[in-house]
């Protein structure tokens, strides 16, 4: 009799091991259809989302989205990948880009994915994680009782096909989400008129991937996408009698995507390997971009500079290329000498908020007080157009600090600790902005929402 407790204490332990197991399966599983962009670097850049803004309003339009609330952005990761997680913002990796050879295949990608948005497959994806949830916890009551009895193999037997099959049923219902978001986005690429080709052609791309991978082609089963190989046979029949099938992608927007390829190439990569990918010999503009930003990685200014004039040459006017002149001069201990580049770039751009805040930390940087007074306008510009930028809260704090209003520099620092999900520091910040400010005022009132919003985050987070 002493022994039966040990026993059934090992029988539970099983049980519950094996519970563990099958809900992180699941757990994995739903991370799967969902990534977390915050986990990696988002990278802002003035040129590449206005691009984005660009080639996506056509397809947003097409899928019935509000244009004001559906986004495309950019991430820096390697992987060939794209995905959505919330909301209704489409996450395009650095490596995606420039994987694709022309902008008709990344607006095939970006179709796909606005057919998550529009199907609220995200949403719907806790319907998929409560039937295998159910399947599973039906295997570990059956195992477990089988345990009990005294069939300790049977019982985990048991169990062990349970969770096969919650993931089978799990893993299928990410399928079918994927094979409708491949026919949304067919839908709207053919309501905006541009060509399914490069859907294809992405598509026969990922499945030369799965080619050197070695992944069995001939059944999709265990997997959460179907096999490139079943996408193309389905989707080729739904794009080539489209009317949009021959449609040309505008020249001018295939140049922007060759250049800002080059740009990001550039920017992400190794600066050896990008000056293979685009050597001396090659004088074009995605060239001398690429370049430019691979000496300026490297510590190499006055080659990056060289770069930079070349593009000016070109296209004196472009206001891309003016504000990269001056990013390099300012980051290279001459701010004084950006500030002019920057500033025909903020007009040519009517005020661009991420070019705006460049050209106010290179008056900051240059710490004549007489720069004081634009940097404070020009930044206050800039956050009135896009909050969401911590270093440009950062730059208007220490321009308030310098001109000694330190109330204000605090809610300056407390926008950004509450963007930096800082909430302690936030309301730190926000309760000493609000002994400074008079009451009643629009800055007051922002300072005190800051702190009621870091309470309650921080009340939150105690609970849990």
């Amino acid at each position: 009799m002493r022994r039966a407790f040990p026993s059934s204490r090992l029988r539970a332990g099983a049980a519950m091991a094996a519970l563990r197991r099958a809900l992180t399966l699941l757990v994995l599983a739903a991370a799967l259809l969902a990534r977390p962009a915050m986990a990696q670097q988002i990278l802002r850049d003035a040129e590449t989302e206005a691009f984005l803004n660009d080639i996506s309003a056509p397809l947003i339009k097409a899928a019935g989205l509000d244009p004001r609330n559906a986004q495309v952005l950019l991430i820096n990761d390697p992987e060939i990948n794209a995905f959505v997680a919330g909301g209704q913002i489409v996450w395009i990796h650095s490596g995606l880009f420039i994987a694709a050879d022309n902008l008709n295949q990344m607006q095939g990608v970006i179709a796909h994915e606005l057919g998550h948005i529009e199907g609220g497959h995200i949403i719907r994806s806790s319907e998929g994680i409560k039937t295998a949830t159910g399947i599973t916890l039906v295997s570990l009551l059956l195992g477990a009782a089988a345990m009990a009895a005294g069939g300790g193999e049977a019982g985990m037997g048991i169990m062990a096909a349970g969770q096969q099959a919650a993931m089978g049923k799990f893993l299928a219902f990410s399928r079918t989400q994927e094979s409708s978001a491949d026919l949304a986005g067919a839908r709207y690429l053919s309501k905006a008129g541009i060509s399914g080709k490069g859907s294809l052609e992405f598509f026969k791309k990922l499945q030369n991937q799965e080619y050197r991978l070695a992944i069995p082609q001939d059944d999709s089963y265990g997997r959460t996408h179907p096999l490139s190989g079943e996408r193309i046979a389905v989707l080729r029949d739904v794009y080539e009698p489209d009317p949009a099938w021959n449609a040309k992608t505008p020249p001018e927007l295939e140049e922007r995507f060759q250049r800002i390829k080059a740009k990001l190439f550039g920017f992400v990569s190794d600066p050896q390997q990008t000056m293979r990918t685009y050597p001396d010999s090659d004088r074009s503009i995605p060239a001398h971009y690429a370049r430019a930003y691979a000496w300026h990685k490297a510590a190499y200014p006055d080659k990056a500079t060289a770069e930079a004039q070349a593009l000016l040459q070109m296209k004196p006017h472009d206001p891309y290329f003016l504000e990269l002149d001056g990013q390099i001069l300012l980051e290279n201990g001459r701010p004084a000498e950006a500030i002019a580049p920057l500033r025909e770039a903020v007009r040519l751009t009517n005020n661009q908020p991420l070019i705006a805040v460049l050209l106010g930390h290179a008056l900051i940087a240059t710490e004549d007080s007489a720069h004081f007074a634009e940097a404070e306008q020009v930044l206050r510009a800039a956050v009135a157009k896009d909050r969401n930028n911590p270093f440009a809260w950062y730059q208007l704090g220490v321009v308030y600090e310098r001109r000694g209003d330190q109330a204000r520099a605090a809610l300056a620092t407390a926008e950004r600790y509450s963007l930096q999900g800082q909430q302690e520091l936030a309301l730190r910040s926000a309760e000493a902005a609000m002994a400074g400010i008079p009451e009643g005022t629009s800055d007051y009132l922002r300072a005190q929402d800051i702190a009621m919003a870091a309470r309650g985050m921080l009340s939150k987070k105690k609970k849990r």
